[in-house]
């Protein structure tokens, strides 16, 4: 017989607090999903003064802009670029999440992927590294202040 259809009825309230503890427990280690927050405004660095062509845009010299910070679930995103006559040449992660050796981890595989595509799109258009979502976010959003503000 099954012991939940035996007539011990302390048993049966025993199995399910127990249940029900569990699940509750499983239910609060749920952590909620929560945007990345941009914490701080852009710093812009430039050697000789570009000059505005008709568009407005920079067309001559180089400019290293660093993008706000960016603070995602798992810590900190921040990227420096330099522009050189208009053409991203260099994307450099200033912050990252690193609290942990997972943390480490994964960062050692995303940011050489996401400076690469940043570099081969010229934008802050580039794809999410698998495994990766949250870093990936704050990198575009700490990027695409980086651009904006390199008037890109």
């Amino acid at each position: 017989m099954h012991p939940l259809k035996q007539n011990r009825p302390l048993r049966r309230i025993v199995l399910a607090t127990a249940a029900t503890a569990s699940g509750l427990v499983m239910l609060l280690a749920l952590k909620p999903h929560t945007a990345p927050v941009v914490t701080s405004a852009p710093r812009v660095v430039s050697s000789p003064a570009p000059s505005a062509g008709a568009s407005g845009k920079a067309v001559a010299g180089t400019r290293t802009v660093t993008g706000s910070t960016v603070q995602t679930r798992w810590g900190p995103v921040q990227v420096r670029i330099t522009v050189t006559n208009g053409k991203i040449t260099d994307v450099t992660a200033v912050q990252s999440p690193s609290d942990n050796p997972r943390d480490q981890e994964i960062n050692s595989y995303a940011l050489p992927q996401l400076r690469s595509e940043a570099l081969a799109a010229q934008s802050a258009k580039i794809d999410t590294v698998s495994g990766a979502t949250y870093t990936s976010d704050g990198y575009r959003q700490s990027l695409q202040s980086a651009l904006d503000s390199a008037g890109r």
